[in-house]
């Protein structure tokens, strides 16, 4: 089987342990089956593997709801962890029903024998749904080896058919488990796969307009909302033709990414606009971060790109606006910033303004370098 993204393995967590319904189905059945049979026979082995099953089943239960109430939470080590006290958990439970059903046969309970083998079944098929195969190895072994054993240890050869027919079964289990496993991850895959589709820019590879506006959406804090529009990339799609725009497109979000570090989101937002939103502290200093983040940008992409049809050197314009309170709509924060980039690309481009004239007029707002197209080599 192939390895597991963390993205995919959290979602197989999640519906490992989204099951409930059946631990608990599950986990009452079989104290309910012990306890008759304990009663009917006055066995004592039976109450004692009984009241295991009720500790473990309690246990089972008390996890999965700690696992719900800590998933949002779990990087993907506490994944892994968590995968493995369930398939633990599940091992001993599996156990302990095989040793219930090891001692029907060793006392000659015919009755308790079937309602064993019927617990048994149920639990294989409702493990083998929850698509981690090696927890449905591992858990369905050690339930069904005792009843094997004991099989095989019975004089009639009726018994050590059934052993073989439970091996089988097993073998078969050990498909149906992969298969399952290979069916839930293609669908997951699939759904991450449409989700991105939603939520980036199929070119880049970076966030789209809408991943943008809820990731706006969700900050708490002041922010600095930076519009980047490309100057001169008319003229490399002209010259160059489309497939040396694309590529061009591309290096600049690599370039963007590279200015902005792990403290921001770049996003396409079509064309050759990106947009910027990078948190930062109230008052001044969160100016002096948004001023040094547009430099930072302005100067990258005033820097020659390498394309297939040579180098070639553009531009680029930036609007600043700076969110530190968030009263107005998204889509108003956007257009603060988007008329400042206009009021630059107007002002000649290669340059940036804030959205507040005042601020412009304070600090500046001219990128000294002024780079042109340059041919290609």
């Amino acid at each position: 089987m192939q390895r597991l993204d963390p993205d995919t393995r959290r979602e197989l967590a999640h519906l490992l342990y989204s099951s409930m319904p059946l631990v608990g189905t599950i986990s009452a059945a079989a104290v309910v089956i012990g306890t008759v049979m304990a009663w009917v026979v006055r066995d004592p082995g039976y109450a004692a593997i009984t009241a295991a099953l009720v500790v473990i089943g309690a246990l089972r239960v008390i996890k999965l709801l700690m696992f719900a109430a800590r998933f949002d939470q779990l990087d993907h080590d506490a994944i892994i962890r968590w995968e493995r006290l369930y398939g633990l958990g599940a091992a001993a439970f599996g156990l302990a029903v095989g040793a219930l059903s090891a001692r029907a046969f060793q006392i000659g309970d015919g009755p308790g024998i079937w309602m064993c083998f019927g617990l048994s079944m149920a639990f294989c098929v409702g493990i083998v749904s929850r698509v981690s195969p090696w927890i449905v190895m591992s858990s369905s072994a050690v339930l069904l080896i005792p009843t094997v054993i004991a099989c095989l240890m019975q004089p009639e050869p009726v018994y050590r058919m059934g052993a073989g027919m439970v091996v089988l079964f097993w073998i078969t289990l050990r498909g149906t488990s992969y298969r399952l496993t290979a069916a839930f991850t293609e669908r997951i895959t699939a759904q991450q796969a449409l989700r991105r589709q939603a939520h980036q820019d199929f070119l880049t590879g970076l966030p789209n307009r809408a991943a943008f506006i809820e990731a706006l959406r969700q900050l708490d804090q002041p922010a600095a909302i930076i519009a980047v529009d490309l100057d001169g990339f008319k003229g490399v799609n002209d010259r160059f033709g489309h497939q040396a725009g694309d590529a061009l497109l591309c290096q600049v979000g690599e370039r963007l990414l590279d200015c902005l570090g792990e403290s921001g989101l770049a996003a396409r937002f079509g064309g050759d606009e990106f947009m910027l939103l990078l948190p930062v502290p109230a008052g001044s200093a969160g100016r002096d971060a948004a001023l040094a983040l547009t430099r930072a940008v302005v100067a990258s992409l005033a820097h020659p790109f390498s394309l297939a049809g040579g180098v070639v050197q553009i531009g680029a314009s930036a609007g600043i606006f700076l969110a530190e309170r968030r009263a107005a709509e998204t889509e108003a924060l956007l257009d603060q910033a988007d008329r400042a980039l206009y009021a630059a690309k107007r002002a000649g481009g290669h340059q940036w303004r804030w959205a507040d004239a005042e601020t412009a007029a304070g600090e500046g707002a001219r990128c000294r370098e002024a780079p042109a197209l340059a041919p290609a080599l």
